[in-house]
């Protein structure tokens, strides 16, 4: 009888995560941030304590489950309309190379030293760091690289966008040498002068790509 209740509260308890997990939403574990999976483990451990102890009442696991799913919508909204909050929860993108040199000050903040840089150039088959243009330490620690034009010769920008969720990103125009009066006024040429509407944009090249927020039907 024993073993019976144990492979019940085995699947129940395996649907539960499950559902907890899809809720939470898609993601790879190499894109979890720090709090991803700190809540996953924990997760994953309350059901782990849940099946060892099968006299205990399935309740005690489950709230504290459903519990941090609460939390962790909850902050996942709140990131979505806090740039703020955003950056708390999973951090911000650090520039690591910049047009062929490496930012050792950026590198020693993050406590990223160059055996790292240089497994992670080797991940992409990159054995020289001389061919790399832009390298960025993305939150969830993943090295996103893009290598030198040999051809044309010209340095790259980073495309860094302006706006997101619409909320101006000051640092991306500060890297850019742009202004925020500067882009509402360009903005407005091109017929956008409400940024609340804006949910997205970059510029590359003179050219901007607007993506507008979505009008709820």
């Amino acid at each position: 009888m024993e073993l019976l209740i144990m492979v019940a509260r085995t699947v129940l308890l395996y649907v539960v995560v499950l559902i907890i997990f899809r809720v939470m939403g898609k993601r790879e574990i190499g894109e979890l941030s720090i709090l991803d999976l700190v809540v996953f483990i924990m997760i994953a451990e309350m059901a782990v304590m849940a099946i060892e102890n099968p006299k205990d009442p399935l309740l005690y696991s489950i709230l504290p489950m459903l519990t941090l799913l609460i939390i962790q919508i909850g902050l996942a909204i709140w990131s979505l309309k806090s740039n703020r909050m955003r950056n708390f929860i999973d951090g911000k993108p650090s520039i690591i190379i910049e047009n062929g040199k490496i930012n050792e000050h950026e590198m020693k903040r993050q406590r990223y030293n160059f055996n790292d840089l240089l497994v992670q150039l080797r991940d992409k088959n990159i054995k020289n760091v001389a061919d790399v243009e832009f390298a960025i330490l993305e939150s969830s620690g993943r090295l996103s690289v893009f290598e030198k034009d040999q051809q044309s010769g010209k340095k790259g920008n980073l495309n860094l966008p302006f706006i997101i969720d619409g909320i101006i990103q000051e640092e991306h125009l500060l890297h850019e040498h742009k202004t925020t009066e500067w882009l509402k006024t360009e903005l407005e040429k091109l017929g956008y002068s409400n940024l609340d509407k804006v949910s997205y944009c970059s510029y590359d090249n003179g050219k901007f790509f607007i993506d507008l927020v979505d009008v709820k039907q």
